[in-house]
């Protein structure tokens, strides 16, 4: 049986991660790694879990085929680099790291070493996104994320929340980029508003961000040359027609963790580095949104 590490168990491990993981034991050997034993110990049982681990060398000494990285942001870089110096395929959570020339070392470090370095960009995966992705000769993608109040950073606000739905839009587009325009709003120090429009040789496509918006809300509109359809909240589609509108809505007994894509690109990657498969977030496309991002925050 196949070994894969888990380092860093805090929320969004325990949310997102575990639950899934837990459910893969009769194909995969699980170790999880975090400094808080008591934590560990806690996960460890809650999910029937074997092994422990307190730190990356401890668990790079059992040779797993792959580790999820679900450590902050700032330390992706050393733990990346470290296990891929090992012969450990990645999985990390978005982002890789604020820094594109990281971003950029860190995947030509992967290739060298033949190895998968994979972003979680869980919303490519989710079935009413994956709907929107069919719809043939897309002329207008419109992607908006709204907080009701949130003082956020924009270095903060662009990389946590906005990069999600910078590479929801990029996804979407069946096209290259042929331009970026991008605007900040801030209040203080902080993000309010962020405006970001990309262009193809067909397509149009918006990304706004607001951060005092008095509700939460995520949506993508994509327009073809005769379809139009709406995603909101990854929970609901919405296709529009001459004659009307057809609403959908994800079944009741569906996972939480299906309907935003989180369990399609876990095991997508696991298949992935088990099999010897394609990069499910291929490397061109994960660094196109770390450096679209990039440029955001740099543009005020």
């Amino acid at each position: 049986m196949e070994k894969i590490g888990v380092i860093g168990l805090g929320k969004i491990a325990q949310k997102a991660y575990l639950p899934v993981m837990s459910e893969l034991q009769d194909k995969y050997e699980w170790h999880l790694t975090t400094r808080n034993k008591d934590k560990g110990e806690f996960l460890k049982k809650k999910y029937n879990f074997s092994h422990l681990h307190q730190t990356l060398d401890q668990l790079i000494a059992e040779h797993p085929l792959a580790v999820f990285v679900h450590t902050p942001t700032h330390t992706h870089a050393e733990i990346i680099e470290k296990l891929l110096m090992s012969g450990i395929n990645v999985y990390v959570d978005k982002p890789v790291s604020e820094d594109i020339d990281e971003v950029k070392r860190l995947y030509k470090l992967a290739a060298d070493k033949k190895l998968l370095l994979t972003c979680g960009f869980n919303r490519r995966f989710a079935p009413f996104n994956q709907e929107l992705k069919k719809i043939p000769n897309k002329r207008m993608i419109t992607v908006e994320k709204t907080r009701e109040n949130v003082e956020q950073s924009v270095h903060k606000a662009i990389f946590d929340l906005a990069i999600h739905s910078v590479d929801t839009a990029l996804y979407l587009m069946d096209e290259p980029v042929k331009k970026v325009n991008s605007r900040l709003i801030l209040s203080d120090e902080n993000l309010a508003q962020s405006y970001l429009e990309i262009e193809g040789e067909k397509s149009q496509v918006q990304v706004t961000t607001n951060m005092m918006s008095g509700l939460n809300l995520e949506q993508s509109v994509v327009q073809g040359n005769d379809k139009r359809a709406v995603v909101t909240n990854l929970s609901m589609l919405q296709r529009y027609s001459t004659g009307g509108i057809e609403m959908i809505s994800r079944p009741d007994w569906e996972q939480n963790l299906v309907t935003r894509g989180f369990k399609t690109i876990i095991i997508s990657f696991l298949n992935s580095v088990s099999e010897k498969l394609e990069n499910p977030v291929s490397p061109e496309s994960s660094i196109l949104s770390h450096e679209t991002c990039y440029k955001i925050v740099h543009s005020k």
